[in-house]
């Protein structure tokens, strides 16, 4: 027989616990969270590019190398849903973009993906959040919303 005391305690954890998770799971509802995603590495991720799927819908591929992001300008449609895959060829990049909620790191031999919608016009700036080197203070890329493409 367990005892009262013991039976309070485990009702008390369990109860904890319970609010524990439920806060997690409505803070990550509230702030519209995104998970990023981990993808199977192919090498169909080595090339850095810009597909246009739809009128509005978008995907980047970006490639991270000492010290540099490729494609360092993307030019995007203003409203657009972009699928953001990151990876990298030599070490551990950070990929934050000012003002979106997004970061990722580029890992060798993996593959990051986010999706982001770009509701308003402007120059997202992305930076490399994670030490890489002597030239990662210069490690930037941008992607620019609705402006025309050059």
């Amino acid at each position: 027989m367990i005892d009262k005391f013991e039976r309070n305690v485990i009702i008390t954890a369990l109860l904890l616990s319970g609010l524990f998770i439920f806060s997690l799971f409505y803070a990550l509802g509230a702030k519209k969270a995104d998970v990023t995603e981990c993808l199977p590495y192919d090498k169909s991720y080595e090339t850095a590019r810009v597909n246009q799927i739809d009128k509005s819908t978008y995907q980047i591929f970006y490639v991270a190398r000492m010290w540099s992001f490729e494609p360092a300008i993307a030019y995007i449609p203003v409203g657009s849903e972009v699928d953001l895959f990151l990876t990298s060829q030599d070490v551990v990049h950070g990929f934050d973009i000012y003002n979106k909620n997004v970061n990722l790191m580029g890992v060798p031999g993996g593959v990051a993906k986010t999706t982001v919608t770009f509701d308003q016009p402007g120059v997202y700036k992305i930076v490399c959040h994670e030490y890489c080197g002597t030239g990662h203070q210069n490690m930037q890329a941008e992607i620019i919303v609705n402006y025309p493409k050059k």
